[in-house]
């Protein structure tokens, strides 16, 4: 819950939570967002980094830390697609849509109900697709020293 708090602040803080600013970066009329983002990724690309050769294992599950090479698969580019053309339409992504609900801004309880009915519907596709397609339809992949 913390980590959710200060998330939640950050974005805040940082002005990601405004549909004003997201607007700017995908009309790219302004980097912030993009170089935000990129300084995120290396942050965490290093910390992961350092982690799997410490061998450390994750605090709740003990398992080492570590993770899965895959080539793109359809699921991954039509999944895609479908998160940019929602980013587009809404001006957010669903971390701002939690903190526009945190601030208490009123349309984004329509925007979290169209995450929220996103979800259920891919869980749903997910629930009956064929055995053969579900094997990284969102249930834990095991750590691997790859």
């Amino acid at each position: 819950m913390l980590v959710g708090i200060v998330f939640g602040v950050t974005l805040s803080w940082t002005g990601l939570s405004s549909p004003e600013v997201l607007r700017e970066a995908l009309l790219l009329d302004n980097a912030y967002v993009y170089l935000f983002f990129a300084s995120a990724v290396a942050t965490s690309t290093l910390g992961l980094w350092l982690l799997r050769r410490a061998r450390a294992r994750a605090l709740l599950t003990g398992e080492r830390v570590g993770w899965v090479r895959e080539s793109p698969r359809r699921n991954h580019v039509v999944g895609s697609v479908l998160f940019g053309v929602g980013w587009a339409v809404a001006d957010a992504c669903p971390g701002p849509i939690a903190t526009q609900v945190g601030q208490g801004v009123l349309w984004s309880l329509f925007t979290i109900a169209g995450v929220v009915a996103g979800i259920a519907l891919a869980q749903r596709s997910s629930d009956t697709a064929p055995a053969r397609g579900r094997e990284h339809s969102g249930e834990a992949l095991p750590a691997t020293g790859s």
